[in-house]
């Protein structure tokens, strides 16, 4: 059975496979969908540029060039921390010391973001996925300010892609995938890291801040996607009053225009208090306003 035949590639949580036929590049694998695309591009460039500008010596540690001083979630310097934009641009840029942290988090970026954009849509798999390495990265931040964890900068997709994987282990629970080279069902594999990035954080281990992240961003992906009902129900509900309260205002407006109009035809126009003149002309604009059919 191909990849494309796969149930997940065809139905989602949320509604009907939208991708239509998966084409697949010349290695056998399947094109990413439009924004996975640009963001594996996006990746990599930016791990060229911090190749690049390189520059240890200049910035010092844990900068490793101009990037990482301007662009990573840092708490070296007081100003650094409410640079907002930081945790955004921060999920572009890779430790140049260790070229698999770029390479893993693209194949997570790629096998698990496909699906989930061929099932949510590019502009909603955006949003989801810059949340989730943003919360991530706000969560670092926060740790390291409060003093938790020592001061540092967290580059790295990683809070994304564990948000994708969360998110995706509820969604797609017949999905495996590979793990420490073994192919294990996705949840298991939430289960496991989730376990293990818990120990490595608690223990203060030489990654706690990253580890701390990857939590946050898969928490944060699971909540959107288990959250996303009650959400919607709370939207629905919300607009349904909306609409009501609006039905009412129409209602009771259009009963004081008929009674003014009645005014008009047995007293004249002359008989009308300047409210309901007020009325009347608002009444007159908004008919103006209405599309013409």
């Amino acid at each position: 059975m191909g990849f494309q035949d796969r149930q997940y590639q065809q139905d989602s949580g949320s509604g009907s496979y939208r991708g239509g036929n998966l084409q697949t590049s010349g290695f056998g694998l399947a094109k990413p969908p439009q924004v996975v695309k640009y963001l594996l591009i996006f990746n990599v460039v930016a791990f060229i540029l911090q190749l690049l500008f390189r520059d240890e010596v200049k910035y010092g540690p844990p900068y490793a060039g101009t990037l990482e001083y301007y662009f990573s979630v840092s708490t070296i310097h007081e100003e650094h921390y409410f640079q907002i934009w930081r945790l955004i641009t921060y999920q572009f840029l890779h430790s140049v010391h260790d070229a698999f942290h770029l390479l893993f988090n693209m194949i997570g970026l790629y096998f698990l973001g496909s699906m989930l954009e061929r099932a949510w849509g590019g502009k909603r798999f955006l949003v989801f996925y810059l949340s989730c390495g943003f919360v991530g990265g706000a969560i670092y931040l926060a740790a390291c300010m409060l003093g938790i964890l020592h001061s540092g900068s967290l580059v790295g997709a990683s809070g994304g892609v564990l948000g994708l994987l969360g998110a995706c282990a509820i969604l797609f629970p017949q999905v495996s995938v590979i793990l420490f080279i073994f192919p294990v069902p996705i949840r298991t594999a939430a289960t496991l890291l989730t376990i293990v990035y818990l120990l490595m954080v608690l223990t203060g281990g030489s990654n706690a801040g990253g580890h701390l992240c990857h939590l946050g961003g898969m928490a944060t992906g699971a909540i959107w996607v288990l959250g996303r009902p009650f959400y919607e129900a709370r939207k629905a509900k919300y607009e349904q009053a909306v609409l009501q309260r609006d039905r009412q205002v129409g209602e009771k407006q259009q009963y004081d225009v008929d009674r003014i109009l009645a005014k008009v035809h047995k007293k004249g126009v002359h008989s009308l208090t300047s409210r309901e003149k007020r009325t009347l002309q608002h009444a007159t604009d908004q008919e103006k306003e209405k599309p013409r059919r």
